[in-house]
């Protein structure tokens, strides 16, 4: 599903309004609106004349903008990663204890994290 936060960011981020994205992809401006509240997901064409328009990739608007390689695995394997869960990531890194805590043991880990919570 197309992320739509994402789909305004990029479009802001050129200035454009919805009505000048829609006008650009050959849709109407409540289609972008409803893009945007991810409401309804454009068709194939539509997000690839997207990505050219905006200069960023399909991954991104999709959320899967970073994929990485799960190690320790018999077959190779491969999961996305969205940029919020990259970025919880690198705030967890940043203590150091709860990191190690979590990734030497992560089901404990995630016990301690529901307890708290």
């Amino acid at each position: 599903m197309l992320k739509g936060e994402r789909l305004r960011e990029a479009r802001k981020k050129l200035n454009y309004t919805q009505n000048d994205l829609a006008e650009r992809l050959g849709v109407s401006k409540s289609a972008i609106s409803l893009y945007e509240s991810e409401k309804r997901n454009p068709n194939l064409e539509t997000l690839i004349e997207m990505t050219y328009l905006l200069g960023v990739s399909a991954d991104y608007l999709l959320g899967f903008d970073v994929i990485v390689e799960v190690k320790d695995s018999p077959t190779p394997t491969f999961a996305a990663l969205t940029h919020d869960e990259l970025a919880f990531i690198n705030e967890l890194k940043k203590d150091k204890f709860y990191y190690e805590m979590l990734f030497l043991d992560y089901k404990r880990g995630v016990e301690i994290i529901k307890q708290r919570l």
